[in-house]
């Protein structure tokens, strides 16, 4: 298996290599130069199996290690989840179903790769005897999930880009309690796009990512859309895939978890619809609509995860609906820091072959949080929320769907609170998260002044 670049100016990796880069260098992130395929009845052989064996039948094309040691890590990363199944569904309505994702060590569905990204970076760190730095920017739950997988690892440092005063509580403090000395905390004065764009220039500055070893565990990591396959085929299976299609909507801002659907429909999983979930920040919904592609700003909302209009793995999809055409992509991408773009009508069609879209406010987002729970006893958090609203209007008889409900609602206490007037409690092994102290760096929105601190604290 080797990976390309979206903008084809880089040279094609393996999977370990792709990995390790994160970002290619010549800015564009990678994809499989050819989608392996699961036949269908290799795919009606995982009903019933351990999670864990399910990520590595699905997974185990993609990837370059031994069969036994790819299992190991699997194993590893997913040992510490609260609940037996992983990502287990819960019924919401006739034909409508939750996906659970929330039951890892941070509470968010980041942790499905996370945990295996920090398995895999120590392994092929401990057989190259290398140091690493990691940076990400985060909206809220990439930089937690990142920091529980790396946290006193010997080997690496961290450092996790957030915007300044724009996370939820919760989310801030699983970032700044962790007391090990490799992980950094820096909140930035500007929103997630700015931290975003820092990290991408950061890759782009080569003398500085090669002498600090630099390599990112953001959604544009090649490993995070992978280890976001696997659940897509747990719970098609456990719907009755291959034998019937199964739809999905994803709450997303940054469209690496809706990408993962994608990568596991081309693999010959017989996904209907995939549907693009957004909040009020709503450029891929606008995007799917009109065809225009253009940045309006970012608005501060209750599900702040998705307060994004700079979509990074938008990018592979327009990969995909460009005929895999790199040119065509550097040349979206330049339109798109001058503001935007517009998506070419052959492309905008094989994109809304794919997938569908909708958008939830304020307002529509806590009546929905409210109504669930009246209706059900389910709690969903902001994001989940948007979800489910979407999904209602996307919804069709003979096709069961899936939303994915991508945080654990204790991580928005007072949005939850807001909406149905009870707070939700963490679980027990975070019950104490209010009394840790704190740890954290605010820095101004200056890619010369993250390097600098960066420099510092690697060289401590």
């Amino acid at each position: 298996m080797h990976y390309v670049s979206t903008r084809g100016q880089a040279p094609d990796l393996g999977f370990e290599d792709a990995m390790l880069a994160g970002l290619a260098r010549d800015g564009g992130l990678y994809v499989p130069g050819v989608v392996p395929q699961m036949s269908a009845g290799d795919i009606a052989a995982l009903a019933g199996l351990p999670y864990e064996e399910v990520a590595f039948r699905v997974m185990r094309p993609f990837v370059d290690l031994p069969d036994e040691v790819f299992q190991d890590l699997i194993a590893k990363a997913y040992g510490g989840f609260g609940h037996a199944a992983r990502a287990p569904l819960v019924q919401l309505g006739s034909g409508h179903f939750l996906l659970e994702l929330f039951h890892g060590p941070t509470l968010a569905f980041k942790d499905f790769a996370m945990q295996l990204i920090g398995q895999l970076f120590q392994e092929a760190m401990a057989r190259k005897g290398e140091r690493i730095t990691i940076v990400g920017a985060t909206s809220g739950d990439t930089g937690s999930a990142a920091i529980e997988a790396f946290r006193g690892l010997d080997a690496v440092d961290v450092f996790i880009l957030f915007p300044h005063g724009r996370v939820s509580e919760v989310q801030r403090r699983q970032m700044t309690t962790p007391s090990e000395a490799n992980v950094h905390a820096l909140a930035v004065d500007g929103d997630f796009d700015d931290c975003q764009a820092a990290v991408k220039a950061m890759f782009n500055d080569f003398d500085f990512r090669d002498s600090v070893g630099l390599t990112a565990v953001n959604s544009i990591n090649w490993a995070r859309v992978l280890a976001q396959v696997v659940y897509y085929f747990s719970s098609a299976v456990a719907l009755g895939a291959p034998h019937r299609s199964v739809s999905f909507t994803v709450p997303t801002g940054n469209f690496g978890d809706i990408f993962a659907g994608y990568i596991a429909k081309k693999m010959g999983l017989p996904i209907d619809r995939l549907v693009v979930a957004t909040n009020r920040n709503d450029i891929l919904h606008r995007t799917l609509a009109t065809g225009r592609h253009m940045k309006e700003g970012v608005a501060p909302t209750i599900s702040p995860s998705m307060d994004i209009q700079v979509s990074s793995n938008f990018e592979r999809a327009l990969f995909e609906a460009y005929g895999r055409d790199g040119g065509a992509v550097r040349q979206l991408m330049a339109e798109l820091g001058e503001g935007g773009f517009d998506v070419s009508q052959g492309a905008l069609e094989t994109l809304r072959e794919h997938y569908d879209s909708g958008r939830a406010d304020e307002a529509e987002t806590a009546a929905t949080i409210r109504a669930i729970h009246a209706a059900t006893g389910e709690t969903l958090c902001p994001h989940s929320a948007v979800g489910v609203k979407v999904a209602q209007e996307h919804l069709h008889a003979d096709t069961p769907m899936i939303t994915l409900a991508t945080a654990h609602p204790a991580k928005f206490p007072d949005a939850v609170e807001s909406a149905t007037g009870s707070r939700p409690p963490l679980p027990n092994r975070m019950a104490d998260l209010y009394d840790r102290p704190e740890r954290m760096t605010r820095v101004a929105n200056a890619l010369g002044d993250i390097q600098s601190l960066m420099r510092e604290r690697i060289s401590q």
